[in-house]
């Protein structure tokens, strides 16, 4: 029997409507329609453009139609953290605020004010970041609280916006920072402590809830009248850990794109001094997993990089930057990605070469040199968490699955095997759509369980396995670790 899903996977960059195949125990993945996400920028505010992304996505839902395949299932993902408000009427409220928003910072000194940041971690067992949506909602102003009847993350928006149901799936719940995990419901305290309207935040459903069909004029104009909207993961790397082609315990997971997430899957939360002072984050996966994990830098660095060049005249692609990079010398420098001059966005090489400087480093000229640092130090950062990872669980990791945008950089791969000293397994890059399609699934009654759906994966995609070489990234470790020190 062949069944076909559509998966809406929102990135923070750009947004793609995949159609997904699952026939004989295969999973075939189609791309439909891709479409840029870029923000707003107004004076110093930074927004995202809800009702262009919604347009996009409709296009790509008449372009599955336009298959004639009898849809089964229809389900968003997204980045976490930001969030959409609407009024009572069901209404979008605008604008809806980008996560490097600067008020951010302000929010986060607003809530810290009110409740201890012991208290918050010992509610959520999130790690602090000020991109936070309890910090977000910290900068909230109270005339925008007074319109607003419903807060919905991006992909729970979306998922609303093509059902009438609103809802909050657990996987992304779980990021906003005012989850219990442990109650496994919205924290009171933390509501309570930042004054939120009650009934600002919907009920909880589980991975893989089926929320209804398509509203009638939505099935009409796009020809899926007989598509259910599910809430399958709508944190989007929570789907992605749940299209791993993984087995066993001893593994560990990097979603590596703009931000690169690494962490382990566990039974049960983490939440104790040490998991609090390392900075570690508890995040549900399907059925009730948690994801034990840290959000740390990732590709933006690169990426900034890139965008300043461009506007300097000299657009060069990712592939000849990797090139350059490929042929730099090694080690000559070192960053620590983690610094918080390389959150904000702007001339990011210039902000490379004051740190190179600042930790008396020879200073990268040159945009190969300049990426290498980077990828070289990004590397290194894994092997970093990956140490805390081990100590936190308990658990030895023998390998090292990375999935993501970022498996198609072959060099920062290959990096990272070496780091780490142990295998890694590349793919697949389309993890996240996978991930979102088998949870449609499970959620439909077509795959019985998780085990299963990763036995689809690993049967269904190609994947690369690295052995790492080159013993000299110990040493290059060594140099890494006393610039968190001075950090």
């Amino acid at each position: 029997m062949t069944t076909y899903y559509i998966a809406c996977d929102l990135g923070a960059e750009s947004g793609r409507v995949i159609e997904g195949t699952l026939n004989n125990g295969k999973l075939m993945l189609s791309e439909a329609h891709r479409f840029s996400n870029q923000p707003i920028k107004d004076k110093t505010s930074l927004y995202w453009d809800i009702p262009q992304l919604f347009q996009e996505v409709l296009i790509g839902l008449r372009k599955v139609a336009e298959r004639e395949d009898p849809v089964a299932g229809v389900s968003c993902d997204s980045w976490g953290v930001d969030y959409m408000l609407f009024e009572s009427d069901g209404s979008l409220m605008t604008p809806t605020y980008h996560y490097r928003d600067p008020r951010s910072q302000a929010g986060m000194k607003e809530v810290l004010a009110k409740v201890p940041w012991e208290t918050i971690y010992a509610e959520t067992g999130i790690q602090k970041m000020p991109i936070n949506t309890l910090f977000q909602l910290g900068a909230e102003k109270s005339k925008r609280f007074g319109k607003a009847h419903q807060l919905l993350s991006i992909a729970d928006g979306f998922n609303f916006l093509l059902s009438g149901a609103a809802k909050s799936e657990v996987s992304m719940a779980s990021t906003t920072q005012l989850y219990n995990p442990i109650t496994k419901n919205w924290s009171d305290k933390l509501i309570h402590a930042l004054r939120l309207p009650p009934k600002l935040l919907p009920p909880i459903v589980g991975s893989g809830t089926v929320l209804g069909p398509l509203r009638s004029d939505l099935a009409q104009q796009t020809k899926l009248e007989d598509a259910q909207v599910i809430a399958s993961c709508s944190h989007d790397t929570a789907a992605a850990v749940a299209a791993l082609p993984a087995a066993g315990q001893n593994w560990a997971f990097l979603s590596s794109g703009t931000w690169s997430l690494m962490g382990v899957e566990v039974p049960e939360p983490i939440i104790n001094d040490t998991s609090r002072e390392l900075n570690f984050t508890n995040e549900i996966g399907y059925g009730d997993t948690v994801r034990l994990l840290k959000n740390i830098a990732g590709l933006w660095i690169v990426q900034e990089c890139r965008h300043y060049w461009a506007e300097k005249e000299q657009d060069l692609d990712y592939d000849v930057l990797t090139h350059l990079a490929a042929s730099s010398p090694p080690f000559e420098s070192l960053i620590n990605p983690a610094d918080p001059r390389f959150l904000e966005p702007g001339d990011m090489p210039a902000k490379v070469q004051a740190f190179c400087k600042e930790t008396r480093q020879p200073v990268p000229r040159k945009p190969g040199p300049i990426i290498r640092c980077i990828l070289e130090s990004l590397a290194l950062l894994y092997r970093k968490t990956l140490q805390e990872i081990e100590n936190v669980t308990g658990r030895k990791i023998e390998r090292l699955h990375i999935v993501g945008g970022g498996t198609r950089n072959s060099l920062l791969n290959h990096f990272t095997a070496n780091a780490l000293q142990i295998p890694v397994v590349i793919g697949p890059a389309e993890a996240t759509a996978a991930g979102n399609v088998l949870v449609q699934a499970m959620a439909l009654g077509h795959v019985p369980s998780l085990e299963q759906a990763r036995k689809i994966a690993r049967d269904s995609f190609d994947t690369e396995i690295i052995q790492p070489h080159a013993a000299a990234w110990i040493a290059a470790f060594a140099r890494l670790e006393k610039l968190f020190v001075k950090g």
